[in-house]
């Protein structure tokens, strides 16, 4: 069997990658401030995270061409060996987020109220930045409601990101000026409503790592054979 195939799949595989490496540097670079919403996940940024994975899938696929070029069985088997790893631990960790769902809603909302003691403090200038853009994107306030606020700042205010018309300090006034909508809610809704692509992206992610499974394999086992008519 020629190595074409896989080497397309992994070329795709790759590209995926290193996408993915270039929006978390883009994101790194020209959104520096944007950080976690997070206190106990502080680097858990979402440049770092696509960084962090679009490092490891470049590496990963640079294992299977080298080895689909060159027909090393070593190479070929660590590349099935760790692909198949990482498909098994996305499985896992689908199927463990739909089992404990509800606990993680529950710990998500108590670690961003947690988030929001740190709101406006020194050395936390990208957990502030993060929830000024979440608060005007989504035109929402709090985690589950706007006066999660009263307890950060011991009044009764909220930042101006929450007004419905931004001005300065327009968060001591009305309540009736602000927005009431929950953004952890908000957020969830705009996942459910982009879910199909979400599934789609998901899909095609599995249907490349399928591939470069069964073409690796493919592959290793015509080279023992290879290998053993020749010994």
């Amino acid at each position: 069997m020629k190595p074409l195939n896989l080497i397309f799949c992994i070329s795709v595989f790759q590209l995926g990658g290193c996408g993915i490496l270039g929006v978390g540097v883009w994101l790194s670079v020209t959104q520096g401030n944007f950080a976690t919403l997070s206190s106990s996940l502080p680097s858990l940024s979402a440049a770092n995270l696509l960084i962090a994975v679009g490092t490891i899938i470049m590496v990963i696929g640079c294992l299977g061409c080298v080895g689909a070029v060159k027909e090393s069985r070593p190479l070929l088997l660590t590349f099935f060996i760790l692909l198949l790893l990482i498909f098994f631990l996305e499985i896992l960790s689908i199927m463990l987020f739909f089992i404990y769902q509800d606990e993680i809603d529950q710990y998500a909302q108590t670690d961003l109220k947690k988030g929001l003691q740190l709101f406006g403090t020194e050395g936390n200038v990208g957990l502030t930045n993060a929830w000024m853009i979440v608060q005007t994107d989504f035109r929402c306030c709090g985690v589950t409601n706007h006066t999660d606020w009263f307890e950060v700042y011991n009044a009764t205010r909220v930042p101006d990101s929450c007004c419905l018309e931004y001005s300065d300090n327009c968060g001591l006034d009305n309540p009736g000026t602000w927005w009431t909508a929950p953004c952890y809610e908000r957020v969830k809704d705009w996942l459910n409503e982009n879910l199909v692509a979400l599934w789609i992206f998901a899909l095609c992610t599995a249907l490349t790592q399928i591939l470069g499974l069964v073409f690796s394999m493919t592959m290793f086992c015509q080279a023992v054979k290879v290998e053993t008519f020749y010994a």
